[in-house]
Order: structure tokens, then C-alpha cells, then sequence
């Protein structure tokens, strides 16, 4: 079974970056498409970004021109390049296929405060 590992988030003034990163344990991750996604306290998780195994990207209207994603498949990993963050950016952060389905791994937490 698939895991997946995120790292990366933490305590970022608004206007920040942070650079999160999501390691896949097996599983052909070079095939499918990837996915971040994050979940707010009292509200459902929302996807944020995709890449597909071609590298097109696609993002949320929030996030569009903000943030980056990216993969590396020799690394089995996916990064999400987050820019001028805003505190509507606190969230958790998860990775998964786009399709969702992998396991969901514990996440990172992303807050944006000053």
C-alpha cells in the first residue's frame, strides 16, 4: 500500500512562502496525476493544485498565481511553492493522487498569522 509523507508547513507571516514536499512510498508514482490539497477547521477538503503525469498543472482560482506545483518522479515526490500566502491559506496540507486514491497521510500544517 501506498504511503505518502508531507513536511514542510509551519508559522508564516502574511506575504510569506513556504515549500511543501510529499514522498510516496511505492506504487507508480510516475503515472498518475498529483494532487495537494488542504483542509481548514470546520470546512471540507478542497483540492488546491494537480499535476498530471505530463507535468500540466492546474490550480485553484484562490490560489492561481500564487502557489506552484511541481514533482520530481526519480524522487517519488511532489512540492508545492507557496507564495504570498494569506491567513485563508491556514490549512492542512495532503497530498494524494488526483483521483484520491491512496491513503491519506497525516498532512502538514500551514498557518499564516501575524
Amino acid at each position: 500500500q501506498v504511503q505518502v509523507v508531507e513536511s514542510g508547513g509551519g508559522l508564516v507571516q502574511p506575504g510569506g512562502s513556504l515549500r511543501l514536499s510529499c514522498a510516496a512510498s511505492g506504487g507508480f508514482f510516475s503515472y498518475n496525476a498529483m494532487a495537494w490539497y488542504r483542509q481548514a477547521p470546520g470546512k471540507q477538503r478542497e483540492l488546491v493544485a494537480s499535476i498530471t503525469s505530463g507535468e500540466s498543472t492546474n490550480y485553484a482560482d484562490s490560489v492561481k498565481g500564487r502557489f506552484t506545483i511541481s514533482r520530481d518522479n526519480a524522487k517519488k515526490t511532489v512540492y508545492l511553492q507557496m507564495n504570498t500566502l494569506k491567513p485563508e491559506d491556514t490549512a492542512v496540507y495532503y497530498c494524494n493522487t488526483l483521483s484520491r486514491g491512496w491513503n491519506w497521510g497525516q498532512g502538514t500544517q500551514v498557518t499564516v498569522s501575524s
